[in-house]
């Protein structure tokens, strides 16, 4: 970890962020299982701070079976229960249901699609948006909504999206300033 590099400002806030910041928002990300558990740990932050959801990255790993979504979908009430009372997640009811809810959408995109990363990507054409302003939505980030809920995913809106195509690398939102702002 380099303390002495420019960053976007919000990576300075907490020691959690930097090496999040250095080694992984903005990159871009084609692995299926890392991208549905990206889209699924932004949907989990909804009404909350992704600070509270890096913290608990390594408890959503654990309770959702590192994000494999085979495994997921036959998560049965007992499970669910059980996920209730996970402290190393948000025990909320929604999102852990949403959580499940996705894995079905997940898969049946992978079918049609041939894989998740295949589908992610066109709403940006394939390649990274270079932005650098951080706005909370775009079109691109409304289409990908749209086409997500309709698909039978939950939690995510287009702000979610957003901020979703920043942390996988769909979109280059590090300022000017910082020493990734020409990755």
């Amino acid at each position: 970890m380099v303390k002495s590099r420019k960053r976007c400002k919000w990576a300075e806030s907490h020691e959690l962020f930097i090496p999040y910041h250095d080694e992984e928002w903005g990159v871009p990300e084609h692995d299926d299982q890392r991208l549905f558990e990206m889209l699924n740990l932004e949907g989990a932050q909804a009404g909350l701070s992704w600070l509270t959801i890096l913290k608990k990255r390594d408890g959503y790993r654990k309770a959702f079976d590192n994000f494999d979504a085979k495994k997921i979908i036959k998560y049965d009430a007992k499970k669910r229960a059980k996920l209730l009372k996970d402290e190393g997640i948000v025990r909320n009811r929604l999102k852990i249901n949403a959580v499940i809810e996705n894995a079905k959408a997940f898969l049946a995109i992978q079918k049609e699609f041939g894989s998740f990363d295949k589908y992610i990507w066109s709403f940006v054409n394939g390649k990274p948006i270079k932005n650098g302003k951080q706005p909370v939505s775009t079109l691109e980030s409304d289409a990908m909504s749209k086409d997500l809920k309709k698909r039978g995913f939950k939690f995510v809106g287009t702000t979610i999206c957003y901020a979703f195509m920043q942390a996988v690398g769909m979109v280059n939102d590090h300022t000017p300033e910082c020493f990734k702002g020409d990755v």
